[in-house]
């Protein structure tokens, strides 16, 4: 043996004590170097020995091995690991010279213990009592805790309390099972709680059996884990009210028809929304939606959901309920809306029409829930509104209605031939001269012929047609106007709007661009408000004063049936009002209808309103209203609705016989 270092064969042979080795996935053969890259030496080892070689790994290890070096049995070892898709190399020292194996194990760990501080993950190593051994130092950043202040401490230490039990059981049972394992867990840090993704594993020291400790791979998923969080609630709640969106709400409803449960819906669509959010704007309409969420949440019991479709609609979910259950808690919507509802400065009446749907009765997947309980809400609007119906096959035919005028009427405003004005002329009382006519609508169907006005006005008055359409009537009255203005006609045209027109921000500029478009000299259109137009009565006074501003007279149709009074005669600037024909059909007869028709009358001339009646058939009618001084009349006594060439001739006829007479 060659005790002193400048005698070691080593050194003689290799000239270095840890002289670079090598071997190959194809040969036996290990080969010996003193400086890398020249082989010095090819020695043979059994295979045992280099299978035990090949079987490093990338971490760092160690093998004695015994060789025979030019006759001499030399016993090496060898530290090194694969470097290679097949190769495998380090260096190699004698076994007894243990200076220089301590010095070749300590490089090689030292790269290492490197590797593990650097890596760009978290690496905390722990033992089977979860004390802590290794805490790298991307795990001192994101905690802000020093490695040598929590080496010997338990791991289960830096958890919040509810992580910590099923911590401790998951250790214990990969201990027992050896088997890798991926989790997520919080762990308390000096910059608040973290939540961090970790990749177990174990790994065996060498130094025995039992020696095996958990490496335990991080990730920091705090930020991403809040943005899945944010994206999912962005995907399942609506953001005005909080409330769980269509989407959730519709994923709920599947998940109860895959499991087969028995539930019903509520699909609620607030009234008059649609006016609040014209008139006041939708800031206050975003307020009035997030009120009636409010509202609609407290009515909720265990079992029942409530969520936003969107817009003005709402819907109810109520597992393991009964037709008479379903019932009660939409009375007990309705009740809850009939109140004012206060947004700050100004309180607003809303109230719902809702729709009843249950399943597997009235539909058994999510799409045909949905329309039935829809159907039947329109059906509660149709109702009156502020109410709600339970869904029936009837309402099927309802419904292809509604659907059939929504696509054919928005044809009729852009075909040339299907919509037509009929004029109804008014008759002065006192001279029986023809001054103005009322102009109503008509609709010649290609498929249905002539409809009548009742069969379609409320349809364009819910959905929100009659704003293009009252936009056709305006421009077609003011063009007939033009026309018989150039022929020598003075006859004012009326045309009549709704309280949904009226609400329409464009209202004005639309009369405006009709008279302008025309081309009339003067202004010949007048406008007939129903009573429920002046319900909003500040908005009334303002669009009323715009319209007179403009040549126009604005006349109150129906007056007496609605919300008008009297008093409010004086405190909106009308030139007339219009007698409701249920006064004039008895007052030949009907003392009472007398006696209230002359109340009307002496308010009216007091105010210097015209007063015009509407629906006079009998000449007894036409008697008694000269007798009080009404200024006007209309009705099938002097003749239909007519279109305008019928109308033309009347007029040319009447005056024949006046001239005659």
């Amino acid at each position: 043996m060659y005790d002193d270092l400048n005698e070691s064969l080593l050194f003689i042979l290799f000239g270095t004590r840890s002289p670079f080795w090598q071997l190959s996935a194809d040969s036996d053969a290990l080969q010996l170097e003193g400086v890398k890259g020249t082989a010095n030496m090819v020695v043979a080892l059994p295979p045992e020995q280099a299978e035990q070689i090949r079987a490093f790994t990338g971490v760092t290890s160690h093998l004695d091995v015994d060789v025979n070096l030019y006759g001499e049995h030399q016993k090496l070892s060898l530290v090194g690991k694969k470097n290679g898709s097949a190769s495998w190399s380090g260096t190699a020292s004698d076994y007894m010279d243990t200076p220089a194996v301590a010095k070749d194990l300590t490089h090689g760990l030292e790269f290492a213990e490197q590797v593990i501080s650097e890596v760009n993950s978290l690496v905390v190593i722990i033992d089977h009592n979860s004390n802590i051994l290794r805490f790298n130092k991307l795990c001192e950043e994101v905690t802000g805790l020093r490695e040598q202040d929590v080496i010997g401490k338990n791991a289960h230490s830096f958890m919040p309390p509810a992580e910590q039990g099923p911590s401790r059981a998951n250790i214990h049972n990969f201990f027992q099972t050896s088997s890798s394992y991926e989790v997520e867990r919080e762990i308390n840090t000096l910059n608040g709680v973290r939540k961090i993704l970790w990749r177990n594993k174990f790994v065996h020291s060498g130094s025995g059996p039992n020696e095996r400790y958990l490496v335990c791979s991080g990730t920091d998923v705090t930020e991403e884990r809040k943005a899945q969080a944010r994206l999912l609630e962005l995907a399942t709640v609506d953001m005005l009210t909080r409330l769980p969106n269509r989407h959730a709400i519709y994923e709920k409803i599947e998940l109860y028809l895959e499991e087969s449960k028995q539930f019903g819906i509520l699909f609620l669509d607030l009234d008059n929304f649609k006016q609040v959010n014209d008139h006041y704007g939708h800031l206050v309409g975003d307020r009035l939606i997030q009120a009636v969420a409010l509202t609609l949440r407290d009515c909720m019991r265990q079992g029942e959901t409530v969520g936003r479709l969107g817009g003005d609609e709402f819907l109810v979910l109520i597992e393991n309920t009964t037709g008479p259950l379903l019932e009660e808690m939409a009375q007990r919507i309705t009740e809850r809306l009939k109140a004012p509802i206060n947004l700050g400065l100004i309180e607003v009446y809303t109230g719902c029409s809702i729709g009843i749907a249950m399943c597997p009765q009235h539909g058994d997947t999510l799409e045909r829930l949905i329309r039935s309980a829809d159907t039947a809400m329109y059906v509660a609007k149709d109702a009156g509104k502020r109410t709600y119906r339970v869904f029936s096959s009837e309402m099927v035919d309802k419904a292809a209605e509604q659907v059939w005028l929504d696509s054919n009427l928005r044809k009729a405003l852009v075909a040339t031939d299907q919509l037509s004005l009929y004029y109804q002329p008014k008759i002065c009382l006192k001279t029986g001269v023809v001054r103005s006519v009322e102009a109503l609508v008509r609709w010649d169907s290609p498929e249905r012929g002539r409809l009548s006005p009742m069969q379609f006005i409320p349809y364009a008055e819910e959905s929100g047609l009659i704003v293009p359409l009252g936009k056709w009537v305006m421009q077609t009255a003011a063009k007939q106007a033009a026309q018989w203005q150039a022929q020598g006609l003075d006859i004012r045209i009326a045309v009549n709007l709704s309280a949904r027109q009226l609400c329409d921000s464009t209202i004005v500029q639309d009369f405006a661009d009709a008279l302008r478009q025309a081309g009339l000299i003067r202004c010949l259109i007048d406008l007939e408000l129903t009573e429920s137009c002046l319900i909003d009565e500040t908005l009334a006074h303002a669009l009323i004063l715009q319209f007179r501003t403009m040549g126009a007279q604005v006349h109150l149709d129906d007056f007496g049936t609605g919300y008008s009074s009297l008093s409010k005669l004086a405190r909106l600037p009308l030139d007339s009002i219009k007698l409701d024909q249920s006064f004039i059909s008895s007052i030949n007869e009907d003392l009472t209808s007398q006696a209230v028709v002359r109340s009307m009358v002496a308010v009216a001339q007091q105010l210097n309103i015209q007063v015009v009646a509407e629906g006079v058939e009998v000449e007894d009618q036409a008697d008694f209203l000269k007798s009080i001084d009404v200024d006007s009349a209309q009705g099938y006594l002097y003749a239909k609705p007519m279109p305008v060439k019928e109308f033309e001739d009347w007029l040319t006829n009447r005056k024949k016989l006046r001239l005659v007479a």
